[in-house]
């Protein structure tokens, strides 16, 4: 590499750092001045009756839920739902899961919701920067019909700035109760090279910061009312596994980490 070439890389370092900071601070604000807060209500009040907190995500929104469910410090009732279920429980071929038309399919999410246990009190936060991918439009709202609360993070500029692909019309900011912004620019990509390539993603990164934003608020609010927050501890922690697994007990098939 040329030093023209390290000096180029090196500034586009220095300026993702700042796109990244600076939305970190700017949710940092937002929660502070209680912008997360009817989010961690819906989130809390679910856990306290017993609920689950049940997430989606499609790509790379996937990793949003992972953030969410089955951590060490997350709360332990929580459900990862997954289109990979679909194959892994529900019998379709795994070819299903290579590209995006899966994702696009509003069509399987009644299969996958058969394949899911959920109760009443159950809450949902689905996480997709888009927002407008069929499958999950349609879990959104299937759950909104079925009378859940339901959470969305997604990048509220690149959604409104795109036509939706289900057959609804709706996006997905448009079903949920509460949508929180994860602030990522249209496309996602904060840079841009001299030859005008986009790069520098960014929401995944603040829809990490979301997810752990939101355990802790629901963890402090839990805790507040009196209540001990069910917690998990690392499994490579001494008697993690055996804390674990006594509270995973109590929620029984309602949670998996398929």
């Amino acid at each position: 590499m040329s030093e023209a070439q390290q000096l180029t890389a090196r500034k586009l370092f220095a300026d993702f750092h700042q796109e990244v900071v600076g939305r970190l601070d700017q949710l940092a604000n937002h929660a502070a001045d209680g912008g997360l807060d009817a989010a961690i209500e819906l989130l809390s009040d679910s856990v306290s009756k017993g609920g689950v907190i049940q997430v989606f995500g499609t790509g790379h929104s996937e990793a949003f839920a992972m953030e969410v469910a089955g951590r060490a410090g997350g709360l332990i009732p929580t459900n990862k739902i997954a289109l990979r279920t679909l194959v892994l429980r529900g019998g379709h071929d795994v070819e299903v899961l290579s590209g995006s038309s899966l994702e696009r399919n509003p069509a399987v999410i009644t299969e996958l919701l058969e394949m899911t246990e959920i109760h009443p009190q159950d809450v949902f936060i689905i996480a997709s920067n888009s927002g407008v991918n069929g499958s999950i439009v349609e879990l959104a709202l299937q759950i909104k019909d079925r009378g859940h609360s339901l959470i969305a993070v997604t990048s509220l500029q690149h959604t409104n700035a795109v036509s939706t692909k289900h057959p609804s019309g709706k996006r997905l900011s448009e079903v949920a109760d509460v949508v929180i912004d994860n602030l990522a620019p249209f496309g996602d990509s904060t840079l841009e090279t001299a030859d005008g390539t986009g790069l520098g993603a960014v929401s995944s990164l603040t829809a990490a910061y979301i997810a752990q934003l939101f355990t802790i608020g629901t963890v402090a609010r839990l805790a507040e009312s009196g209540e001990r927050p069910p917690v998990y501890i690392s499994a490579n922690a001494p008697g993690g596994d055996e804390h674990n697994s006594a509270l995973e007990a109590l929620y029984g098939q309602r949670i998996r980490r398929d």
